[in-house]
């Protein structure tokens, strides 16, 4: 007896410290209570920009536009997605008629913030945009944010219900930023309809494992040892597994036209995996590197050399906006 007490021991305490390193893994990664979401949505209604000294010389502009597009008449928004959330956005149209951007945040942000001049860059191009807060973000449901994976089903989602509400003549270009960036890249991966014309990824990461064992090598911790314990956390408590999917596998099967924007400076998702992600695209593509931009600041950094990038792969909107935007002489 005492001998089969001593193998239970041996056995039972490390699992129980895997299981508990798994949980605390899970909680610092993928949770976001709804304490956390409230706190967080106060935060952003106080017109709170990111936090690091690469943000410093676009706070006021950031602002401006924050402040600008909530004052902007929209039609709220909502969709279910396949795991029963309640999912919410705002549409700005442009003009009746005229391409819709669905636009996807990045991870732990909202769309008033990290999509902030989104809506008026839309319109510079004769373009209507719908900004969405993402799964337990702001004033969407949920608890688990997974690195894109329940993300882009819900792409899929707005997707439907884009057709539905506009019309079966819509044309959509999928755009995000950062993890938003994932996400559309790995809803492109999938069976879409012809509404959808083309993406948009702005410093978007190649894999859930990758952008997070990186974030773990830059605050010196052991990756090899700790991302097992990640993923574990993310199977158990949060039902998903972030391994399952990733946008460099998804644009492997892409078959709309890609654009690829990322700041050559970026210190949080650096752009040589948007230079994989391009590589590794079967469709169209065109990649868009901007010097001296740090993270999801490249429209800030060059809104001439990106607008004209847009204009070159997409085309302009029927309307003929941004014919008066000067074709910038800066290097694609």
């Amino acid at each position: 007896m005492k001998i089969a007490i001593i193998v239970l021991l041996c056995l039972g305490i490390p699992a129980l410290l895997v299981l508990l390193g798994a949980y605390l893994c899970f909680r610092m990664v993928f949770f976001v209570s709804d304490k956390d979401r409230q706190r967080e949505r106060e935060h952003f209604e106080q017109f709170v920009t990111p936090d690091g000294e690469a943000y410093d010389p676009y706070r006021d502009q950031m602002v401006h536009w924050m402040k600008e597009i909530r004052a902007m008449p929209c039609e709220e928004v909502s969709v279910t997605s396949f795991d029963g959330l309640t999912l919410r956005g705002k549409y700005y149209e442009y003009a009746p008629g005229a391409t819709v951007e669905l636009m996807f945040h990045g991870y732990r942000g909202s769309a008033d913030r990290d999509l902030c001049g989104g809506a008026q860059r839309c319109f510079a191009l004769g373009r209507s945009a719908l900004i969405v807060d993402q799964r337990c973000s702001n004033h969407s449901e949920g608890n688990v944010t997974t690195f894109g994976i329940h993300e882009h089903l819900d792409c899929l989602t707005w997707v439907r219900y884009m057709v539905q509400h506009f019309g079966p003549d819509v044309r959509i270009i999928l755009t995000g930023i950062s993890m938003g960036a994932a996400t559309v890249l790995m809803a492109a991966g999938k069976e879409l309809p012809d509404n959808v014309i083309g993406v948009l990824a702005d410093c978007g990461f190649t894999s859930a494992k990758e952008i997070i064992q990186k974030v773990m090598r830059q605050l010196h911790l052991p990756d090899k040892l700790l991302y097992p314990l990640v993923r574990l956390g993310a199977r158990l408590f949060g039902h998903f597994d972030p391994d399952e999917y990733s946008p460099v596998e998804a644009v492997r099967h892409c078959k709309v036209p890609v654009i690829f924007f990322h700041g050559a400076d970026d210190d949080y998702v650096p752009c040589e995996m948007s230079v994989k992600n391009y590589t590794a695209c079967a469709a169209k593509k065109k990649l868009v590197l901007i010097p001296g931009a740090d993270h999801g600041l490249s429209y800030l950094a060059a809104p001439n050399q990106y607008l004209n990038a847009l204009i070159d792969f997409f085309g302009l909107s029927d309307s003929g906006a941004a014919r008066t935007v000067p074709h910038s002489s800066e290097r694609l």
